[in-house]
């Protein structure tokens, strides 16, 4: 497939749709991994080609744990698309981060289940490096582009990622803080990780909707209060968006581009071509003899 856009979006609870995108056309796409979420939307926002893929679905009827997140991500990859943002609610475990802000965050700690975690499986073994897993160049530029659009944004933090769909309880809110994390959520993993293995840029942009249940103030977290606080928020976040895909593309000098260039550690002979192909649009260029270190 011709590459046709170079900026992912990813949009969690309340972001639907992208305000602007022009030109717009839906591509139905099925990938090895399922089907996305929901048809991907491409179209021109400042002169860019920009994908939005609704995380959710429009309607939003799929929960944390139904979302196709290798299908997303699999289908962002074929393509073209070089750089992900994620926009995604969460809730805070900082007395600093109030409802209403926004935050790029710097680590993730993921308490997910049984979730497609891999592209690679098998018959196919891959070890990436996740230490960083949001990319630092594109977390610059999307601060840049929120405080640019006036937001209330603050860089870094620990982000907790838990299965959901229920909210945190007492006990785990407080364990999460003991743990020095500032936000929790439920969608930024196994995104992450896929991400890194497709060789994809990926960084973040948190709402913060309420305070987790640590608070004094949170009797308990409702949907109700949540939504109204997104609601609020994802107008805000829209504006920002044609900011962001107006900067050019600066070239990712901390490896997420490069992520399998040593992480692939089955033989290239040893890989069914079934799964060469299955693997084609992620690993394609390191699956030949030619080019893999123990060919």
């Amino acid at each position: 497939m011709e590459p046709q856009a170079s900026l992912g979006i990813i949009g969690g609870s309340g972001l639907y749709g992208l305000h602007g995108l022009e030109n717009v056309r839906s591509i139905d796409m099925e990938t090895p991994f399922g089907r996305t979420s929901e048809p991907v939307r491409i179209g021109s926002l400042n002169g860019q080609k920009v994908a939005f893929i609704s995380r959710h679905s429009d309607g939003h009827t799929l929960s944390p744990s139904a979302i196709p997140y290798a299908a997303n991500i699999y289908a962002l990859k074929m393509l073209g698309v070089q750089r992900v943002v994620s926009i995604s609610a969460v809730g805070s475990l900082k007395e600093e981060l109030a409802p209403r802000s926004f935050v790029v965050p710097d680590n993730i700690i993921d308490r997910t289940m049984g979730r497609q975690r891999t592209f690679f499986e098998k018959g196919v073994v891959a070890h990436v490096s996740l230490a960083d897993p949001f990319c630092p160049i594109l977390s610059d530029a999307l601060e840049a582009a929120a405080r640019a659009g006036g937001l209330p944004v603050s860089r870094g933090g620990v982000y907790v990622c838990i299965e959901g769909p229920q909210f945190s309880t007492r006990a785990e809110s407080h364990l999460y803080r003991s743990w020095g994390a500032s936000l929790i959520g439920m969608t930024a993993m196994p995104e992450a990780r896929l991400a890194r293995e497709a060789e994809l840029c990926y960084a973040c942009l948190a709402m913060v909707t309420d305070f987790d249940v640590w608070h004094d103030s949170e009797a308990h977290v409702s949907v109700e209060s949540v939504l109204e606080n997104l609601f609020a928020m994802t107008g805000a976040v829209e504006q920002i968006v044609p900011e962001l895909a107006a900067m050019d593309d600066v070239e990712c000098d901390v490896g997420c581009r490069n992520a399998l260039s040593s992480a692939i550690v089955t033989r290239p002979d040893a890989i069914r071509e079934e799964l060469r192909l299955r693997l084609n649009p992620i690993a394609g260029r390191y699956l030949t003899t030619e080019d893999h270190p123990r060919g």
